[in-house]
């Protein structure tokens, strides 16, 4: 199996695009990386197109790949469209590396791209509310009857969303189960928010305070609107080749790929953390990299809302269980700690475009890597990982996936 490095990068800043199209930001994004890369459209032998809703907003149905990419001149070549929900791009960087290990292409590019926002706002909820998904999350609220942690008074009611509601009857189990409190949640948030206003490319640049955060309007106790991922447009690129090409590329800053590895979620109990899909998938990605948590240095993780990041930071290793929210008001996991997350700002407040979010994990982790990042660069950042979460179903994500990268 041939070694796979990411040789180029791009991404557009979050935020709203109202005036741009789909094909717009993926084209930027895709040039951008080719750019860096220091390649043409001609050195590519396969496609990958990552969307989750481009058909419900725009009415583009069928191949929006081909539409996005032939005007930059990448015709010809194996096209794949992939949507697997928030992790929709990652797994179509998974597929392309596996596609390079195993000989079946040399360079290829995967692209993700989402338009979220919308001024229509009945259509920009109505994405979040699909049958599916509202009926896994009343399943999810209904099983963990009893075993939350009790909300204030008149804090207790649903919220506008029944996912969040999901998402904050998570965090109320996590809050039970190890002693947590919605300050440690505010603490993740604040932390993700301050590092936000050093990335250019960030939705929201201003830095919170905890008290900021816990003051913000409440969405779903305990969860204010400060922990949560707003509604966001944009896209990311990255460009993979196999190691024995790079030759080809002179002008490239290549970042070596250690693993890449993903699988669906399955039925466990809602507070079997020990059985959680990240944990999991992680322990594989560690054993393919030939690493350990302790060897990570920066970590880019899912944080569609602030206690997820919690959970997740623990299912990877980096914070022992019940200590990630501990970690993160003792500054552990912020710049300048010992395994600093989200430094990208995260979800929350760099933005969650669906279908480009975990392509702009990437886009970081690169950056980083690179020792490019500027004020919000993590010194000495030689490997590093990123966990990205697709969906709901059951107790837990539908889908984990995460990729280790090291500096060449």
């Amino acid at each position: 199996m041939r070694d796979v490095h990411v040789i180029g990068v791009g991404m557009t800043p979050f935020g709203r695009h109202l005036d741009r199209t789909h094909t717009d930001l993926a084209q930027q994004a895709v040039t951008q990386a080719l750019g860096d890369a220091g390649a043409k459209a001609g050195d590519l032998g396969m496609a990958i197109y990552a969307n989750v809703v481009q058909g419900f907003f725009a009415g583009e149905m069928s191949i929006p790949g081909e539409y996005a990419l032939r005007p930059l001149g990448i015709q010809g070549v194996r096209v794949l469209h992939v949507e697997a929900a928030c992790a929709s791009a990652t797994i179509g960087l998974h597929v392309a590396a596996d596609y390079i290990r195993a000989g079946l292409a040399d360079v290829a590019l995967v692209v993700g791209v989402e338009k979220l926002y919308s001024t229509d706002r009945a259509k920009r909820f109505a994405v979040f509310q699909q049958p599916l998904d509202a009926i896994e999350a009343r399943r999810y609220i209904d099983a963990t009857q009893g075993m939350l942690a009790p909300a204030p008074e008149g804090l207790d009611g649903p919220g506008p969303n029944i996912m969040m509601d999901a998402y904050a009857a998570q965090a109320r189990l996590y809050m039970a189960t190890y002693g947590a409190t919605q300050r440690q949640i505010a603490a993740v948030s604040a932390k993700n928010h301050y590092h936000s206003q050093f990335n250019p490319l960030s939705q929201y640049q201003n830095a919170m305070s905890i008290d900021d955060v816990l003051a913000a309007p409440n969405v779903s106790w305990p969860l204010t609107v400060a922990m949560c991922a707003p509604i966001s447009d944009g896209a990311a690129a990255a460009i993979l080749c196999a190691g024995d090409v790079l030759v080809r590329f002179p002008q490239a800053r290549a970042i070596r790929i250690l693993a890449t590895e993903s699988q669906s979620g399955s039925d466990r109990a809602p507070d079997d953390y020990s059985a959680h899909v990240t944990r999991i998938v992680s322990a594989r990605a560690y054993e393919k990299a030939g690493v350990g948590p302790r060897d990570i240095q920066l970590a880019e993780v899912h944080d569609a809302s602030s206690s997820g990041e919690i959970v997740q930071v623990e299912a990877l290793g980096l914070s022992a269980p019940g200590q990630a929210g501990h970690d993160a008001e003792a500054g552990v996991t912020a710049l300048g700690g010992r395994v600093p997350v989200n430094v990208s700002g995260g979800l929350v407040s760099k933005g969650h475009p669906l279908g480009a979010t975990g392509l702009g994990q990437i886009y970081e982790l690169v950056t980083q890597l690179r020792d490019d990042a500027g004020k919000r660069q993590v010194e000495g950042a030689r490997i590093a990982l990123a966990e990205n979460s697709g969906g709901f179903y059951g107790v837990e994500d539908g889908l984990s996936a995460v990729t280790i990268l090291a500096a060449s």
